[in-house]
């Protein structure tokens, strides 16, 4: 087996020869391409080392001759590392003399050696008479046959000395040169291997090439692909345009392959690189690609292209299926051609066949006929198991025109494939079955069934509203079924904001329904998740009331335990959460081995308001992952607003920006608004905490004029909220109590407000800071009667803090030490800081200012970290009355708090001049990103401005661990 990425290129005698000119030794082999230093050339991005190597080669040859040999893929950069090589050449004052091998000319005698002499002809006067001839006769400029091949080699190299040395240092560049004729090759390794040519520099590159002998010993330098940084500068350089999702999509498939890097794009449609159209499983191939992937493909015998071709279509890639489908005694000999020219190699531990390249799959597939992919499928099918999903696709894959049999089989597929966890295989397959259809009624209810998942599973509200469209013309009875209406009312939901059109459209089609298959009944499950969604968002008890009925009516028919604890925990976990607690521990616990993005995301949404998402971390960035390629939005989207939830209430703020900035990308691509306006909230909350009073109010302003027309409860709570805490950091307690009252009516916590238990510290504070004591009491004990303090140790120490501030009658020290003695406090490192500041303050006012101050300097120190402006103000301001200066955290941050590694390459490159949006394209993260970070610098640092930065960097030593890449360091 051969894998190209350590393989040397086996050459001829010839080729070999160029690597160890007379004496010199080739430059040695250097690491994984690097990203591009400053000095470094625009256009070629991550060949430092190597552009190094020539550099060297170029210095040697001033004092005696010195020799290169490139090796690597096809796309991987060869050529235009030679361009760089010759420009680099000229700068120092060689001349420059160029040659390429051609397929076409690989039978024509002496055709290299004609390219290298024809603009050195005028030179050949400089030869005694003989060697002139020779020349000239390989020329054709004199009659006559060309010397025997040890002559012409001595007249070049002859040539080669007296013009370096009557016009200077000569670089001789050869491009492909494992497609010279074998004479041309013949002379100039002959060429290479003699010493005493002076002011000499040879640079060759070849393909690697396991046909051709290779000399012992000799030494090249494989050019690698490039490294994922490297590859992600090219791309957002070179084609700015592609979102996230797609982008991370192409790195993938070009395998850091420069010629992939930039084709690849080329190859899509506008809507494909924006994701308004989805991408192909396999992306198609552009002239280029097809030219550099496909030749290899092409030249492999008959055998060995069939058995890459059930590759590619089995998609596993394991070697039992393919044996018993290539018969078990041919396929060692079918595979070997494709393994000896490092196109595949075997994955003996795992039982796999792997492509060298993924764009090696996409050959394939485009140089075979659809009657040989039919017949791959057909032979596929016939040796999986009867009633797997697999066999059933590969049927309908060999199949042409309306099949009902095969239809069912596929149809059946794709719930097997839903319950997997692969929503978008699932839409796939459904969409398959609704073409081998046998009536317009089937093939309609099937289109409604994909638009339904489109909507829910997928995201895809636009396909969605086609299929649901399609199905209508198809199937007109079919659009008040539960699949037709969870689609419709996806769309209005996410799209439109419209809870109310939405609520009646599905209220509507699940009343009294009666599945009649269990598609039928999967179908009623979805439709009662939207449902719930619905009823989440609006937050009237008469919707909420609504769902209940239904969901009671379904219950005999829809097995799914998520549906009631979704609506404990979301619809009203104040008052309903608290029995559902173990069955939800339960959940979350076995979430490191759940594969469902759209499970792992439902119960994690469980989890959210009693505290349960650090458990549900790694799980839910395993579905952010899944969703950076072909996976489903609608499950990263809510992955990536759960995962910046429990960031900001970690205290990992600047994570914050970086999760909302990707979930608000994903929602403008599939035009989900009701998603991004709860990514809003998010920035929404960050702007308050840190002080951008005129940040929070615009976010929570437009929040308020989007929610209020369309009566999203929901959104106006989470308005109310980014007011309420903007004013809180001021000590407007006035204007915060105005904002939150609304939502804390007189009496018991009102039913359906779930975001009330996020803010209990805030209205209290907001309430008693103005006297009103009663209420703020009569809202506690209604959360303690309720059973709240038990439902996580944050919301214990909540209600236990807040009990202690609501107590006009003093300080009620027991209580307050007590909730900051909470296990685990530092969890939630704001809350904490604030609880601490309200203690505090209350010790300071009771003129117990010696007790006061470790909190007062507890918080402040923890809002400094943060970057909590406004909080950091009022500790500070607390700690001064309390008779102590404080001292800031930034005066102790270079001993107490090292940049991250991520902040010390952000402030490097910022200390050179270069932008936000500039680092941000060095460093593939989004330029709110790289702000985050050079607040966090400048905090720590106690600079105010990027002229300070290299001074204050000067001094500090590289952050420990995590080292920074330092291949983009400027200085």
């Amino acid at each position: 087996m051969i894998d190209l990425t350590r393989m040397t290129s086996p050459l001829t005698p010839a080729a070999a020869a160029i690597v160890s000119a007379a004496g010199s030794p080739a430059p040695t082999a250097a690491g994984p391409a690097s990203a591009i230093p400053a000095g470094q050339p625009a256009g070629l991005v991550g060949r430092a080392a190597e552009l190094a190597l020539v550099d060297r080669l170029l210095t040697e040859a001033t004092t005696r001759s010195a020799a290169l040999l490139l090796t690597g893929a096809a796309g991987v950069g060869k050529s235009a590392l030679l361009d760089t090589a010759a420009r680099r050449a000229e700068a120092r004052g060689f001349r420059v003399v160029r040659a390429a091998g051609a397929r076409f000319d690989r039978h024509v005698g002496y055709a290299g050696l004609n390219q290298i002499l024809l603009p050195l002809a005028s030179e050949l006067d400089l030869l005694p008479a003989r060697q002139a001839r020779t020349l000239r006769a390989i020329l054709g400029l004199v009659p006559g046959a060309p010397d025997e091949l040890p002559a012409v080699a001595h007249s070049l190299r002859e040539l080669l000395f007296r013009v370096g040395g009557a016009r200077g240092p000569l670089a001789l560049i050869v491009d492909d040169f494992a497609w010279l004729d074998r004479p041309s090759a013949a002379v100039l390794g002959t060429v290479a291997r003699q010493t005493g040519i002076a002011s000499l520099a040879m640079l060759a590159a070849s393909r690697p090439d396991p046909a051709l002998l290779c000399e012992t010993g000799a030494r090249t330098h494989e050019l690698a692909p490039l490294d994922r940084k490297s590859a992600a500068r090219l791309v957002a350089e070179r084609s700015p345009d592609l979102t996230p999702t797609v982008r991370r999509r192409l790195l993938a498939e070009a395998g850091g392959n420069p010629l992939a890097l930039l084709e690849l794009p080329a190859s899509l449609s506008v809507a494909q690189r924006t994701e308004r159209r989805a991408l192909p499983a396999l992306l198609p191939l552009t002239d280029r690609l097809r030219t550099a992937f496909a030749e290899r493909v092409g030249a492999l015998p008959e055998p060995t292209r069939r058995l890459l071709l059930l590759a590619v279509l089995d998609d596993t890639g394991d070697l039992r299926t393919l044996s018993r489908a290539c018969g078990e005694p041919g396929t060692p000999a079918a595979l070997a051609p494709a393994e000896n020219g490092g196109l595949v190699r075997v994955d003996a531990h795992a039982g796999r066949l792997v492509f060298g390249h993924p764009l090696t799959r996409s050959a394939v597939m485009e140089l075979s006929t659809g009657a040989e992919r039919r017949w791959a499928h057909r032979t596929l099918a016939e040796v999986l198991p009867d009633g797997s999903a697999g066999r059933a696709l590969h049927l309908a894959g060999a199949t042409v025109g309306p099949d009902e049999r095969v239809a069912r089989l596929v149809h059946d597929a794709a719930h097997t494939t839903l319950r997997r966890g692969d929503a978008a295989g699932a839409v796939a397959a459904l969409l398959r079955a609704a073409e081998l259809s046998g009536s317009d009624t089937r093939r309609g209810r099937r289109l409604a069934e994909a638009a339904c998942l489109s909507a829910t599973a997928t995201g895809d509200l636009r396909t969605a509203r086609v299929l649901l469209d399609d199905a209508a013309a198809l199937d007109p009875s079919g659009a008040t079924s539960p699949a037709a209406a969870a689609a419709a009312a996806g769309e209005l939901l996410h799209r439109d904001g419209d809870a109310d059109g939405a609520h009646r459209l599905l209220v509507g089609a699940v009343t009294g329904h009666v599945p009649a298959t269990p598609a039928d009944a999967v179908m009623l499950r979805e439709a009662l998740h939207i449902l719930l969604a619905v009823c989440a968002a609006d937050g009237r008890p008469e919707l909420w009331q609504a769902f209940d009925t239904v969901l009671g009516q379904a219950a005999p028919h829809v097995t799914d335990p998520l549906l009631p604890l979704l609506r404990a925990t979301i619809g009203d976990p104040v008052h309903a959460a608290r029995p559902e607690q173990a069955r939800l521990d339960r959940l979350v616990s076995g979430l490191h081995q759940q594969a469902d993005p759209t499970l792992i995301v439902r119960v994690a949404a469980c989890a959210g308001y009693v505290d349960r998402l650090p458990d549900c971390r790694a799980a839910l960035r395993r579905v952010v992952d899944a969703g950076r390629g072909t996976g489903p939005v609608a499950a990263a989207v809510p992955a990536l607003l759960l995962l910046s939830d429990d960031a900001y209430a970690t205290g990992r703020w600047d994570e914050v920006a970086e999760l909302t900035e990707d979930a608000l990308r994903r929602c403008a691509s599939h035009d989900d608004r009701l998603q991004a306006w709860n990514g809003r909230v998010h920035q929404g909350l960050l702007a308050a905490a840190r002080g951008d009073d005129e940040g929070a109010r615009g976010v929570a302003d437009r929040l308020a004029s989007w929610s209020n027309p369309r009566g999203l409860g929901a959104l106006r709570v989470h308005s109310a909220h980014i007011k309420a805490l903007s004013a809180l950091g001021r000590a407007d307690f006035e204007s915060a109590y105005r904002h939150l009252a609304p939502f804390v009516p007189a009496g018991c916590p009102a039913p359906h407000v779930p975001h009330l238990l996020r803010l209990v510290w805030d209205f209290t504070e907001a309430a008693t800071r103005t006297g009103r004591h009663a209420e703020a009491a009569v809202l506690l004990t209604g959360l303690r009667d309720a059973g709240v303090p038990a439902l996580s140790p944050r919301l214990e120490m909540t209600v236990r803090a807040a009990t202690a501030l609501a107590d006009p009658n003093g300080v009620d020290r027991t209580l307050f030490d007590r909730a900051v003695a909470t296990p685990g406090a530092e969890r939630w490192p704001f809350d904490l800081a604030r609880i601490r500041l309200g203690y505090g303050e209350r010790l300071r006012r009771a003129q117990a200012s010696v007790a006061a101050r470790p909190h007062l300097e507890a918080a402040l120190s923890t809002f400094e970290r943060l970057g909590a402006v406004p909080w950091s103000a009022r500790a500070a301001g607390e700690l001064r009355a309390s008779g102590q200066a404080p001292v800031p955290a930034t005066a102790t941050a270079r001993a107490e708090a090292p940049l991250t590694p991520q902040e010390w390459q952000t402030a490097q490159l910022a200390a050179t001049g270069l932008s936000n949006k500039q680092i941000a394209a060095q460093l593939f993260l989004s330029h709110r990103t790289v702000a985050a970070h050079l607040r966090g610098a400048f905090r720590k640092l106690d600079i105010t401005s990027r002229g300070a930065l290299r001074d204050a960097l000067g001094g500090l030593p590289t952050p420990s661990g995590n080292a920074p890449d330092t291949g983009n360091r400027p200085f």
